[in-house]
């Protein structure tokens, strides 16, 4: 039991690597596919759609509850490597290359949310310390590949994909070995279509669900963005010279630390009041970030964006810990994915939706209608409190 969490964190660190990889080195997959510079909105989109649709079959399927989650983890991990490396084939296109990232999504499917499951099996008591720990690995491998292109600067683009997914590789085989079932799983016997809708039925169910479905329609937009938005700063303050992958890293895997406190400080205030908490101070950040993003100080632009890093993703561990307790037991894996593949389809619109708006807003506005997610993310907690008190 003492290195099945490191084990779980480390695995989903590797594996999650493979998210923002593209993203990474979008400039350069931009010039060799000709695309415009506004392409890294679909680049996101389509390894978001991916795991959507890998959600959805994983949770109609009810895979994770049917069969044992660390070899469904492997699995997902060495094919979510095999389709990363797509990208590298010659004379691929960019239908071809979408269609890569598509594949890598939807194998992180097996990946992100089993794992979430894998965790829930083994630790009922302290789960949202347990899953502060491992959604901060996932936030430290979605910010990797910027680390990595940071200090490979000098070197073809291709080492950031071919590392991310060697470390995929090595994640999944460590948890294959390490990780045996956990001694909460209660097995399922057959797909069942509909049980992960019984969760939706319960007050509180719905009302963490919601909450983070408001969550999820600002992380991944702020996520994507953060790197334009660093950009559009130097372009207008030349003499900043800003280091733009390494403080994308910064801003962006910052915010595995507030996961991890937040999972501490949820053992002393609860889950849903560390959340709320959270959520509001992220909504907060979205409205002020027209006054903050059109100021000329360096230091005030990077620190509110670190801020925004830590609010922005501490609720997230929260939110599953929430989802988790209160879905039925015998279909937590199910529930847990199905509610990962609809938050995610809210990424989906968020992150088309600034895309839309890059050309069309002054900068510093461009990140203003983030702030729907948590305004309405608050409100079905608020609701969900009221209908439980």
């Amino acid at each position: 039991m003492s290195r099945t969490l490191p084990t779980i964190v480390g695995a989903q660190f590797c594996c999650t690597s493979l998210w923002f990889a593209g993203n990474a080195v979008a400039p350069e997959l931009a010039a060799r596919f000709q695309l415009p510079a506004g392409f890294v909105a679909s680049l996101t989109s389509a390894v978001q759609l991916g795991f959507i649709s890998g959600t959805l079959l994983f949770a109609l399927l009810a895979l994770a509850d049917r069969f044992s989650p660390s070899r469904v983890f492997f699995v997902s991990a060495l094919a979510a490597a095999t389709a990363n490396l797509g990208v590298h084939l010659s004379g691929l296109g960019a239908e071809g290359l979408l269609a890569c990232r598509f594949l890598t999504g939807f194998f992180l499917a097996g990946i992100y949310p089993v794992g979430m499951k894998i965790a829930a099996d083994y630790y009922q008591e302290g789960l949202g310390r347990s899953l502060g720990w491992l959604v901060g690995a996932l936030v430290l491998g979605t910010a990797f590949p910027h680390l990595l292109r940071s200090v490979t600067g000098h070197l073809p683009w291709y080492y950031v994909t071919g590392a991310t997914s060697a470390l995929a590789v090595l994640g999944g085989v460590a948890l294959l070995l390490l990780v045996p079932d956990g001694p909460f799983r209660r097995p399922g016997q057959r797909p069942q279509l509909t049980v992960f809708l019984a969760g939706f039925r319960q007050p509180q169910f719905r009302a963490a669900a919601l909450g983070y479905f408001g969550h999820m329609w600002e992380l991944y937009a702020f996520w994507a963005f953060v790197p334009v938005v660093l950009a559009a700063f130097q372009a207008r303050h030349p003499a900043a010279a800003l280091p733009v992958p390494l403080l994308s890293f910064g801003i962006i895997g910052g915010g595995s630390l507030a996961c991890v406190g937040a999972g501490l400080l949820a053992r002393r205030l609860g889950p849903a009041r560390v959340a709320t908490t959270a959520l509001a101070l992220s909504g907060a950040c979205c409205v002020a970030s027209g006054l903050v993003l059109g100021g000329g100080s360096v230091v005030g632009l990077v620190a509110f964006l670190a801020f925004w890093g830590l609010v922005v993703v501490a609720d997230s561990p929260m939110f599953s810990t929430l989802v988790a307790r209160h879905a039925p037991a015998e279909s937590r894996g199910a529930a847990l994915t199905i509610v990962n593949c609809l938050g995610f389809a809210l990424t989906i619109g968020s992150v088309q939706l600034t895309g839309w708006l890059a050309p069309r807003l002054p900068p510093q506005l461009l990140l203003l209608p983030l702030a729907i997610g948590p305004a309405l993310g608050l409100w079905a907690l608020w609701r969900g409190s009221r209908v439980a008190g």
